[in-house]
């Protein structure tokens, strides 16, 4: 991609992923095994009132979205030196449907490593009421051509 081609403060649709029991559960027990995500009547007793889904289980769907997306647009989804800030707002439930996309804020070439920039990348993820579930930001390293 062209450096002076990414646009800056332009949402991108990524996809969204709908958090079934099945998906929540078994991601729950083989990551984050906390009552609240891997059984029905412990997560109604929980401050959540009800079975939820992981915040890391929301993170790795925006991240299969992201490189499916960045796929099949022939681009490179990046690669991250880490997060800054990563944020699970609300709950996600059983049956919620989460819509990401990601939004640069920031870009800048590289002096280091010619062919290469630093974006800023917001993802954002809104359930089926619009209502933000999950903000992460952080810096992502591009190729770039000129």
């Amino acid at each position: 991609m062209r450096f002076d081609d990414i646009p800056l403060d332009t949402p991108v649709e990524v996809g969204s992923y709908t958090f079934t029991e099945e998906a929540i559960l078994a991601f729950a027990r083989l990551y984050d095994p906390q009552p609240f995500h891997t059984d029905g009547e412990a997560a109604a007793a929980s401050h959540f009132g009800a079975l939820c889904a992981s915040g890391w289980h929301t993170a790795a769907a925006w991240m299969r979205l992201t490189v499916d997306h960045a796929r099949a647009t022939g681009t490179l989804a990046g690669i991250s030196p880490g997060i800054d800030e990563i944020l699970w707002k609300r709950p996600v439930y059983v049956g919620d449907t989460i819509r990401y996309s990601n939004t640069v804020r920031t870009r800048r070439r590289l002096a280091s490593r010619p062919g290469w920039a630093m974006i800023g990348n917001e993802a954002l993820g809104l359930n089926q009421r619009g209502e933000e579930v999950y903000r992460m930001r952080g810096p992502v390293m591009v190729p770039i051509e000129d």
